[in-house]
């Protein structure tokens, strides 16, 4: 009896949910042929594997262009004859031309519970809006970002105290629970399908370091969930104190009602600050350029009062 030969699979993969999609083809032995990626940006703070490491140990072609604005990377991709293309994180939309080529489909894994949450960034949109579950989603590619058919969905539940680093984790290895749940169906050519419902829908665009500024204003737990969604390895929640920018890397919110102002300092040890709505209490900041300390070691080096206030 002669076995079925295994579908030609390109895979565009990026990050610790393209890591372990990646991984996860490996292990049903796909028929890869073309792993595209990205190059580590030395700028930015890398946690996850490197997709290129994994694919060149599995002496898989690598391909890193930024992109396919170029028609000469579309070719490429195209000259390796998909059947099956798969998206994980990868960051560039691809274009109609390479979404029709696979006779299998073009497919994409989404780090929310779609039509929650499309666009990017959206594990740390999840936190910054105090959501308590999100999951991920194997949907169709279409040239509309996160809009296609869904084949299949796993939620994964947030705790309270989760960073987008846990939640990252749980949701990459979500992923590939979900792609080998997927991935005869996919291989059938006919997987179930089900239409967004675009009245339900949500979008939300990239996050910049400058976005991690703190309003005072806001509630202690509007500001904790910043914290969370933003925290090492992210750049970071930060606030000023006599210009100087003062990061805020860890701490929790404290519901009880406060007379001070937003930002001011009520007491040093442990080091409490006044918000829009509730106290919350700074366990862990650092003036850039200066060592991580406790709030009250921050406090004492600063020569911090009660009633100064951070900006």
């Amino acid at each position: 009896m002669v076995s079925k030969r295994s579908p030609r699979v390109v895979l565009c993969a990026y990050s610790e949910v393209g890591a372990v999609c990646l991984e996860t083809l490996l292990r049903l032995k796909a028929d890869i042929v073309g792993v595209y990626t990205y190059r580590d940006d030395p700028k930015e703070n890398v946690w996850f594997r490197s997709v290129e490491a994994m694919a060149k140990k599995a002496r898989i072609p690598v391909y890193t262009p930024e992109g396919f604005d170029n028609s000469r990377d579309v070719e490429e991709l195209l000259k390796l004859k998909p059947e099956l293309l798969l998206s994980c994180y990868y960051r560039h939309l691809l274009p109609k031309s390479l979404l029709e080529a696979p006779s299998l489909g073009a497919w994409n894994m989404h780090g929310s519970l779609l039509p929650k949450y499309r666009g990017r960034a959206c594990i740390n949109w999840a936190l910054l809006k105090g959501e308590t579950e999100t999951g991920v989603t194997l949907h169709a590619m279409t040239e509309a970002p996160d809009k296609g058919d869904i084949l299949g969905q796993e939620i994964v539940p947030i705790p309270r105290h989760y960073t987008a680093l846990d939640l990252s984790r749980d949701c990459a290895a979500a992923a590939g629970r979900l792609l080998r749940r997927s991935w005869k169906p996919l291989l059938s050519g006919n997987p179930p399908r089900t239409p967004q419902d675009q009245s339900r829908a949500s979008y939300f665009g990239g996050r910049k370091p400058e976005d991690g500024r703190i309003d005072w204003k806001a509630s202690a737990e509007e500001i904790y969930n910043l914290l969370r969604a933003v925290t090492r390895p992210w750049p970071g929640a930060f606030t000023f104190r006599e210009g100087k920018k003062v990061f805020l890397w860890w701490g929790y919110p404290r519901p009880e009602e406060t007379s001070g102002s937003p930002g001011e300092i009520l007491s040093l040890d442990p080091l409490e600050i006044a918000t829009g709505k509730g106290i919350f209490v700074a366990e862990t900041l650092q003036t850039e350029g200066g060592p991580e300390q406790t709030g009250a070691a921050w406090g004492e080096t600063a020569k911090i009062s009660s009633g100064q206030k951070l900006e």
